[in-house]
């Protein structure tokens, strides 16, 4: 008999999890183990549970899907993630596989299409979802994912300590990861930096 894949659903919005959860559960092979509604719980539950798989939504309150994805591999690096979206944007199928996701697959993805990735992930695969735009991975430019993410944070008017606190890193990671995307974009502040990651589209 074929394993059974563990698999934690992390979806913010009530009735879209529990449906993921019921169809996922009617699928043969796949098990659903436990399920969260937000970035911190997600790290909770798959600290707790150890799946061999965490689906997870991008659109998350607070921290975010790819975020966790990246807090994951450096935590559980045993547990795969893949993630989850309704809207087909290369740009964020870049950043989500630049923080170590294994998956990406859009919500209109039939419960036998999900089953199936999930077993290819678990089984070490890497699955791109065949309705995302000829399944390329966009350039980040000279950032890479972890200096794209906090840049992308400070956008938003958040600052060090509120970011680190988001991330779970110390002050002085995000500190020193801001410094390098603005030397890398040959920035005088961190604002110019922001303008032009945003117009070449890095963020």
């Amino acid at each position: 008999m074929d394993k059974v894949i563990s698999v934690l659903v992390v979806e913010d919005h009530a009735v879209v999890r529990s449906g993921l959860v019921v169809l996922l559960s009617g699928e043969l092979g796949v098990q659903v183990v436990g399920q969260a509604a937000d970035g911190e719980a997600a790290l909770v539950e798959a600290e707790r549970l150890r799946p061999d798989v965490v689906l997870l939504d991008i659109d998350l309150p607070g921290t975010d899907g790819i975020a966790v994805a990246a807090a994951l591999a450096e935590r559980l690096p045993e547990c795969r993630t893949s993630m989850l979206t309704a809207l087909d944007r290369p740009g964020h199928l870049g950043r989500a596989m630049g923080a170590g996701a294994s998956g990406y697959l859009l919500k209109s993805a039939t419960p036998a299409e999900t089953a199936d990735a999930m077993r290819r992930i678990a089984a070490g695969g890497r699955v791109i979802d065949p309705r995302m735009r000829g399944g390329r991975i966009d350039e980040a430019g000279p950032l890479t994912e972890r200096e794209a993410e906090v840049l992308r944070l400070a956008s938003s008017g958040a600052h060090a300590r509120e970011i680190a606190a988001d991330l779970f890193l110390s002050v002085g990671t995000v500190r020193n990861r801001l410094s390098s995307a603005v030397g890398k974009l040959h920035a005088r502040t961190l604002v110019d930096a922001v303008r032009i990651a945003e117009r070449h589209g890095w963020l």
